[in-house]
């Protein structure tokens, strides 16, 4: 899932470009390297939680299956940062800012690691989140401002790479840490890499700010926080915190009123955060309603998986985090395909189709039993990581498409927000069901909780599947090939 092209980033002044000295090849290099890994390190921490998830729970005291506040908090927190990253650096500095996050992200890893309870864990995930969301757009706009027009694809690939090897490793490098040493040890990583970082970035990157930098919609930001908090805790709250129907229902409804708020508000503001503009490109519309449908299911997998192969198949942390690979490779040779299918029977068709195909392979999870070949797990994981994979290709593509210049940064950025608050969604609504089931069918006990899982990766996958009615609304003959994007946008 993308992170955001900054919602207030316009180009330097000629006065503040002016005043900035043209950095040597040496500090270029180095900073780089520090956006490379700061990139890194915030995906990474986004999938190597998953199979540490009932390890933290032994040791906590806590059960595994109510463990999914330790995710959510994390990528909401991502989440409701996006917006105020890129205006943050803009009116601040890309060095004091991304210094900062650094240094916020560190803290927060290390805050992680010395969490006795689970409350002072999920707190300190969301101090972590708000440093990690704002690593890769205040990175990425120094490049941009410090690298000439001419090295931007380069530069930009370049901190790519990292951010797609970060997701893949994640599961194992979890279960790996956790098998050889202890949980404590998925967040302790971080603290060398970012005191380092914070030397190197104080010495090396330049600073760069906009002295005509608007004034932040805060009315507006608040809105959208509000509706996004309130949502998640809607869906959550019931299941993890035991609030009330009551309460649930005021939540809901406290959520949508929020989101139609902002929108009033959008009309009227001469600069919002997200303009309603934007709603009025057609394949932009739809990408974006589904990719926050569609990305439920998928932000649910990679939390409901390691569960399942730990807490009801008996797999070690190390075990199941092995097999994710079969999911992250076939995801990465997948990707070509989906190309020759969209020019060949155009978005419309496989999208829906794929979609269908995303929400019965996530279903099929609920075939599994401790007594299934290992070839068969396999298999399924691999073909489910290839039409998942497809299925973001397709989606981003679509979404990004016809925004042209001038709503490419809003667009951009108002995509990534939906993307991270999916996938907090996705844990959200794949916490509440399992907790919901397993008190249904297992009766509140790890004896058997199999069928809960069962139950659980089913809705999940008819919540996807439905979502294909949205893309269901797009032309039977878009075929046309989407325009480059910005190289470090990652599924």
């Amino acid at each position: 899932m993308a992170l955001a092209c900054e919602p207030h980033s316009p180009p330097m002044s000629e006065s503040a470009a002016a005043s900035s000295t043209a950095p040597s090849p040496r500090s270029l290099s180095v900073m780089l390297w520090l956006v490379a890994t700061g990139f890194f390190m915030q995906t990474l921490d986004s999938t190597i939680v998953n199979t540490a998830l009932p390890a933290m729970a032994r040791s906590l005291g806590e059960l595994p299956l109510r463990m999914q506040s330790v995710v959510i908090a994390y990528s909401l927190t991502m989440a409701v940062m996006i917006p105020v990253s890129g205006w943050l650096a803009d009116k601040l500095g890309t060095r004091r800012v991304f210094l900062g996050a650094i240094f916020v992200f560190t803290v927060g890893s290390l805050l992680c690691a010395s969490a006795h309870t689970l409350n002072q864990l999920v707190l300190s995930r969301i101090a972590q989140g708000v440093g990690g969301a704002m690593l890769l757009p205040v990175g990425r706009l120094a490049v941009l401002r410090t690298f000439p027009a001419e090295r931007y694809l380069p530069a930009l690939s370049f901190v790519a790479i990292p951010g797609l090897i970060g997701p893949l490793i994640g599961p194992t490098l979890g279960g790996w840490l956790v098998q050889i040493a202890s949980w404590h040890w998925i967040f302790l990583i971080n603290v060398p890499v970012g005191v380092v970082g914070c030397v190197a970035t104080f010495i090396f990157m330049p600073d760069s700010r906009n002295p005509e930098t608007p004034r932040f919609d805060l009315p507006g930001y608040l809105l959208l926080v509000t509706g996004m908090v309130a949502i998640s805790f809607a869906l959550d709250g019931r299941a993890e915190f035991g609030i009330q129907h009551a309460t649930v229902l005021v939540l809901f409804i406290l959520s949508l009123a929020a989101f139609v708020a902002y929108g009033l508000h959008a009309v009227r503001t001469p600069q919002p955060i997200f303009s309603l503009d934007l709603f009025k490109i057609h394949t932009f519309s739809v990408g974006l309603l589904g990719n926050l449908f569609a990305r439920i299911g998928s932000g649910a997998m990679p939390y409901l998986i390691p569960l399942l192969l730990q807490v009801a198949l008996g797999y070690t942390a190390f075990q199941a985090g092995l097999m994710m690979l079969p999911t992250a490779a076939a995801g990465m040779f997948s990707k070509r395909l989906v190309t020759y299918l969209i020019m060949r029977h155009g978005y419309r068709r496989v999208l829906v189709s794929n979609t269908v195909l995303v929400g019965l392979m996530m279903a099929s999870f609920a075939l599994s039993t401790p007594n299934e070949p290992l070839w068969m797990r396999i298999a399924q994981l691999a073909l489910f990581g290839a039409v998942n994979s497809m299925q973001f290709t397709a989606m981003n593509t679509l979404t990004l498409k016809d925004l042209g210049t001038g709503g490419a940064s809003s667009g951009n950025s108002l995509f990534s927000l939906v993307q991270m608050l999916s996938m907090s969604l996705g844990v959200t609504v794949a916490g509440a069901l399992l907790t919901t089931f397993t008190g249904i069918i297992a009766h509140k006990t790890d004896a058997n909780v199999i069928p809960a899982f069962h139950a659980t990766f089913i809705c999940v996958g008819i919540i996807t599947a439905a979502s294909s009615w949205i893309f269901g609304q797009l032309s039977p003959d878009l075929r046309r090939t989407a325009k480059r994007t910005d190289p470090s946008e990652r599924t």
